[in-house]
């Protein structure tokens, strides 16, 4: 390395949520924690749940459970993830969700899996993706004592990429990641695919929206990452 001249910059990356902007399981989580709720007779309309899907768990539970002490609050977790799991075998790739992957790896940048999962289901999201191989790093629950829409996963995943807020752009299918990015000083890219409308997804600062990650990788020169493309 000449002297006074910093080294190469690790390849720009592309974050992207999992649940509901790469595999399709937002509506088996609101599935979930809606028989959770029933089952301890807390009273919560399904289309409330759905609207807090991709939020932080405990702060979902503050939200729809406001009313409800720790331990019930703890029980609501745990039949939600055991639940959650009976439903497993129904999951499913989005549209074009493993072919975005490997179209960003194939450009030269990295791929990063920026999502604030548990560890058990994040590991059965990347059994549904199968695609390790352009897989530059990983984040999840364990990382963050509060997910989205704090900017906290967004800022650890820039950290193990090795690249500045500048250097990423963040995909996300909800209004807490189009929160947690744009907080992080990361530019958003938002999908239609979870289930939030594109106003929504714009109010809270999405630069641009998607129908899905499909729809993405075809409009790839019209989307932020075109210029990630020329920072390599």
């Amino acid at each position: 390395m000449t002297a006074g001249v910093p080294e190469d910059p690790r390849s720009p990356a592309v974050l992207f949520d999992v649940d509901g902007t790469l595999v399709d399981s937002n509506y088996l989580h609101v599935h979930a924690w809606h028989r959770a709720f029933k089952e301890l007779s807390v009273p919560v309309q399904t289309w409330r749940i759905h609207r807090c899907i991709g939020m932080d768990g405990q702060k979902l539970l503050e939200t729809l459970a406001a009313e409800a002490d720790e331990d019930t609050r703890a029980e609501l977790k745990d039949l939600h993830t055991r639940y959650y799991a009976e439903t497993t075998p129904l999951l499913s790739p989005l549209p074009g969700g493993r072919e975005i992957l490997d179209r960003i790896d194939a450009l030269g940048l990295q791929v990063v899996l920026a999502t604030s999962a548990p560890e058990d289901e994040l590991a059965t999201l990347r059994k549904v993706l199968d695609r390790e191989d352009v897989i530059s790093t990983v984040t999840s629950s364990k990382d963050v004592e509060t997910a989205k829409p704090e900017p906290d996963i967004v800022e650890i995943a820039l950290a193990r990429a090795d690249v500045t807020a500048d250097r990423a752009v963040f995909v996300g299918d909800a209004v807490w990641d189009a929160k947690a990015s744009v907080a992080a000083g990361v530019t958003c890219i938002g999908v239609l695919s979870g289930g939030v409308s594109r106003g929504e997804l714009e109010a809270a600062g999405a630069a641009v929206v998607f129908d899905d990650v499909l729809d993405l990788g075809t409009h790839l020169g019209d989307s932020p990452i075109q210029h990630l493309l020329a920072l390599r």
